[in-house]
C-alpha cells in the first residue's frame, strides 16, 4: 500500500539522467531517457512542462 512521504522538502534537485523536449505537432512535453532516447511519457495538459525534468 503507498504512504505518504517524509514531511519536508521531498524532492531536491532535477530529476536524473532525463530530460524532456516539446512537440510542436501537438503542443506538448514528452519526457525522454537521456541515456537511451526512448520516450518515456507524455504530459497530458497542452503547453505545461514536467516539473524537475531539465528542458533539452
Amino acid at each position: 500500500m503507498a504512504k505518504n512521504g517524509p514531511k519536508g522538502r521531498g524532492r531536491s534537485g532535477s530529476v536524473k539522467s532525463r530530460a524532456q523536449v516539446f512537440s510542436g505537432r501537438n503542443k506538448r512535453w514528452t519526457k525522454v531517457n537521456a541515456k537511451s532516447g526512448k520516450f518515456m511519457d507524455q504530459m497530458s495538459k497542452k503547453g505545461r512542462a514536467f516539473k524537475g525534468v531539465k528542458i533539452k
